[in-house]
């Protein structure tokens, strides 16, 4: 695709993450001698405006709520012109990082919090996805296997892909369906039916919008299972879903949904698909998927 995807997105973000909690009074949450941290239970993320190879980026952000032991945090990742070009919305609990156990936050943290309070802009907020509070998970290895979900991914996590406290990365979930998603989609992305005698597009695919809820933290030896469906689609969009398991105990790590397009890679657009495109995909949508 030529730009920064997904996984490198997510990296930069949690490292502004960590930031953050410097200013928030948490200077050791993300290390190895930090008693408490911050654990990601829901990310949402929009794709605004692609950085290529070499673009300086930076990062703002802040206190959209904060509740007894949990927060809603921004984080914008910006191009050196400041014209945005991703938003991560982080819903994350304050806890012990040993047992990850939530408590509430001290009344310094609430003090610094205060000063740190934004509101959510237009160009952060959810566009395609709902962000309502999961009740229950649709997550498992059993519906997968029932559904046909296809497999994109199989393996053990690896100690390259662990934090300072030995959990699985945020950004190693995203990066493993990267990794697979090729198996789903298959070697090419559909785009315009070509008029006579033109040279059909390179086309590609990319990401608009990401909801993630993270069930749980994998170590090293555990293993992990991607299933990945479609859901529905549109002309222009795409909508998919991609479910992290552990295929022991059939339990979800992660669930996430991606409102995906495809890319015409000569004039950095999006493009719609042909109607016969859009069929095969509704042909394959499976009923009941959801985070």
């Amino acid at each position: 695709m030529g730009h920064l995807n997904v996984r490198f997105w997510v990296a930069k973000a949690m490292e502004a993450l960590a930031g953050l909690t410097r200013v928030m009074g948490m200077p050791d949450a993300f290390a190895r001698s930090g008693g408490a941290t911050l654990v990601i239970r829901d990310l949402h993320m929009r794709f605004l405006r692609e950085a290529r190879a070499g673009a300086c980026l930076w990062a703002s952000g802040g206190i959209v709520a904060l509740g007894e032991a949990d927060a809603d945090i921004l984080v914008v990742l910006r191009h050196a012109d400041g014209a945005p070009a991703a938003t991560f919305r982080i819903r994350a609990g304050h806890a012990t990082a040993s047992d990850l156990r939530p408590f509430p936050w001290p009344a310094r943290i609430r003090t610094a919090c205060a000063a740190l309070a934004i509101e959510v802009p237009d160009f952060a907020a959810p566009r395609s996805i709902d962000l309502s509070p999961l009740q229950e998970t649709r997550a498992s290895l059993g519906f997968a296997e029932a559904h046909g979900m296809t497999r994109i991914g199989l393996g053990t996590v690896g100690a390259d892909e662990l934090d300072v406290f030995g959990r699985m990365r945020p950004e190693m979930f995203i990066g493993r369906v990267s990794d697979g998603v090729g198996r789903l989609f298959g070697p090419t992305r559909p785009g315009p039916d070509a008029e006579s005698g033109e040279t059909p597009l390179r086309i590609g695919g990319a990401v608009l919008e990401y909801r993630v809820i993270h069930h749980g933290w994998p170590v090293a030896g555990e293993h992990v299972e991607v299933r990945s469906g479609f859901a529905d689609c549109t002309a222009r969009t795409r909508r998919v879903f991609h479910w992290m398991l552990d295929p022991v105990s059939g339990k979800p790590w992660a669930s996430a949904e991606a409102v995906v397009i495809s890319f015409d890679l000569d004039a950095r657009k999006v493009v719609d698909i042909s109607e016969a495109a859009q069929a095969e995909y509704r042909r394959l949508a499976i009923p009941g998927l959801g985070l």
